[in-house]
């Protein structure tokens, strides 16, 4: 990382690692190795941005209670909050409580095919064995919201005087385009924005759900009390940022005939993937500003944006390079419309075991030989790069020549990816402006 250039680094700590059974007994090697990584990185210099839920769980607790479906998870996660605000927080000044709590809910209760697996006919991508997909999404995201506000409350009042730090929440943020151009599809975009971002987010804002979401749902859409309003509206410091998708959404007025609905369901429309059309720069810089326009342009850091490559692809991943110069110069725009965006962090650092596919895809800036017995790590060409551009100056070698990159200037093979008001493309030279900033440097 020093060497590359990074000046921030965001992890996850996982509950289960550190209290192994959920409440009580913390795990001293636990504690140990995370004190560890975060004394090494402030030692060079590199902010820690902490994640504290990021789809793990302790299996006690899903056994004790069903986890995330039940409201006790609220007090366990605020007191294992707090032993992490308590052992960590004197180094640690970004905290992200929930990561992709929308996804979380849809993928773990409703369709069923992450973790923990929770779905009930006819809707899941699996047959589960537990569950309910027609009111459990509902109760998680309502606990994750719970959960994340008392915990934000607690560092409020009892640490952030010391440790002046900031505590966020990260969501899934999708872009949503019509299958079409009719009136049926525009109206139902508006939907699936209100169901599947605004249902995390305004409440964070306004401390209720949307009234659209309100009306569909109707009797299974969870309630705040007045005080848990209070607790939630305004308990995010800042907003994580993943994104990686564009979903084309298609009216499907026919579910609302149904007489069992799941979230999709209620909504009254269909997420259709397609697979030439995944994400542009365009898109991340749309959902930095979908902030400044809907919800008064809270603080944000893009946390999460990569792109996916074949792990036989190895260490030659100039398409990375590509992604990664569009897409940061997609947040420079989104800053430059006045977006309070604060950072953008590539995933992934290394190549990790993804939650989709294991080991058969790869994000990371660094191979990382699973072969090896001592998992040996090569850098790729997207980490020589990057650290040039960090540090805005040198050369990287080329399999097509030279990428240069002096004066803020990336000079790349004519084919070289771009898109309309990110890149510029002359002369076979894709140029950000003169003031452009490094992705961790955004951080200032």
């Amino acid at each position: 990382m020093v060497d590359v250039g990074l000046d921030a680094y965001r992890f996850s700590i996982s509950w289960s690692r550190l209290i192994p059974n959920g409440r009580g007994a913390i795990n001293p090697k636990g504690l140990e190795y995370y004190n560890n990584l975060i004394n090494e990185l402030i030692t060079h210099g590199i902010q820690p941005h902490v994640t504290l839920h990021n789809f793990d769980l302790p299996q006690a607790l899903e056994d004790e209670y069903g986890g995330w479906v039940s409201p006790k998870i609220i007090e366990d996660f605020k007191a294992y909050a707090e032993v992490c605000f308590r052992e960590f927080g004197d180094r640690v000044l970004h905290w992200s409580t929930i990561n992709e709590a929308n996804v979380f809910a849809l993928g773990g209760y409703d369709l069923g095919f992450l973790p923990p697996q929770r779905c009930s006919p006819p809707f899941g991508t699996r047959n589960c064995s537990k569950g309910n997909s027609s009111t459990e999404p509902y109760l998680v995201v309502h606990h994750c919201l719970l959960a994340h506000a008392s915990a934000a409350s607690l560092y409020k009042n009892n640490y952030k005087d010391k440790q002046h730090g900031f505590v966020g929440i990260s969501i899934y943020m999708f872009r949503f385009v019509p299958f079409t151009e009719s009136k049926e599809d525009a109206k139902a975009v508006e939907r699936a924005y209100e169901f599947l971002v605004n249902w995390v987010l305004h409440p964070l804002v306004f401390g209720e759900y949307p009234n659209l979401m309100k009306k569909n749902v109707g009797s299974k859409m969870p309630i705040f009390s007045d005080d848990e309003s209070s607790l939630v509206k305004g308990s995010a410091d800042f907003i994580g940022i993943i994104h990686y998708q564009n979903w084309h959404i298609k009216d499907d007025p026919y579910s609302f005939m149904m007489e069992t609905r799941d979230l999709g369901a209620d909504m009254g429309a269909k997420a259709i993937m397609l697979h030439e059309n995944v994400t542009t720069p365009e898109s991340l810089q749309m959902v930095i500003e979908y902030l400044k326009q809907v919800y008064g342009n809270p603080p944000s850091y893009v946390y999460e944006n990569g792109l996916p490559m074949k792990r036989d692809s190895w260490l030659k991943d100039e398409p990375r390079v590509e992604y990664m110069h569009a897409y940061i110069g997609a947040v420079l725009d989104a800053l430059r419309n006045g977006s309070n965006v604060k950072g953008y962090f590539s995933w992934s650092f290394l190549d990790v075991f993804e939650l989709l596919d294991g080991y058969d895809s790869s994000y990371g800036l660094f191979y990382v030989d699973f072969n090896d017995p001592n998992l040996k790590r090569y850098s790729k060409f997207s980490a020589q790069w990057f650290s040039n551009f960090l540090k805005g100056e040198g050369k990287v070698a080329h399999s097509n020549g030279v990428l240069e990159l002096k004066n803020n200037q990336t000079t790349l093979p004519s084919s070289s990816y771009y898109s309309n008001g990110v890149l510029e493309l002359k002369n076979n030279q894709t140029t950000l402006p003169s003031s452009s900033y490094s992705s961790y440097k955004l951080l200032e």
